[in-house]
């Protein structure tokens, strides 16, 4: 059965800042209700054929955009939004299929016709992806990335249980 909303949190557990989205889809997946289903990905290619079919998504990712560390953006990806900035969304840099970061599995998507009409990224500003902890800055952003997954998710329909207010800079897509 495929869900009517998903939430994908995307990195690796064990490389400092890009564990940032499992662990909120960790949290996010504690607060869901009915209809709503949690995923956890290291490869962005997965959400090619994990999210078809699905009519709002809402991915959570470390994003590398300029801004300071630990910033919570929200950007739209949806068939109706314009295309990601791959500088923002880019790859690990690993090569092979981890060369393709979530900008080109959006994309992709959108080619073959398996991107979700709402489709919103939860990008936190990172900087450290090398093998060990978690910048502070970007830990002490996760509750604020949870509530702009919570925010995502009740403007869809889909409230969370217990969800908390937080602050994040929301930036609209043009298109």
């Amino acid at each position: 059965m495929i869900p009517e909303a998903m939430v994908v949190g995307l990195g690796s557990p064990d490389r400092g800042d890009d564990a940032v989205g499992t662990l909120v889809a960790e949290r996010v997946r504690a607060m869901v209700r009915e209809g709503v289903r949690v995923l956890t990905r290291e490869d962005p290619t997965a959400l090619v054929h994990a999210w078809a079919g699905c009519h709002t998504v809402v991915v959570v990712d470390a994003m590398i955009s300029g801004v300071a560390v630990g910033t919570v953006a929200v950007r739209r990806a949806g068939t109706r939004d314009a295309a990601l900035p791959t500088h923002a969304f880019a790859a690990a840099g690993r090569g092979g299929s981890h060369a393709f970061g979530l900008a080109g599995a959006v994309e992709l998507s959108r080619a073959l016709g398996t991107l979700p009409e709402h489709v919103a990224i939860v990008g936190i500003e990172a900087f450290n992806f090398n093998h060990g902890p978690m910048s502070p800055q970007v830990a002490a952003s996760i509750d604020d990335a949870v509530a702009a997954v919570s925010a995502e998710l009740a403007r869809a329909g889909h409230p969370l249980q217990g969800s908390e207010a937080g602050t994040c800079v929301w930036e609209q897509s043009r298109g």
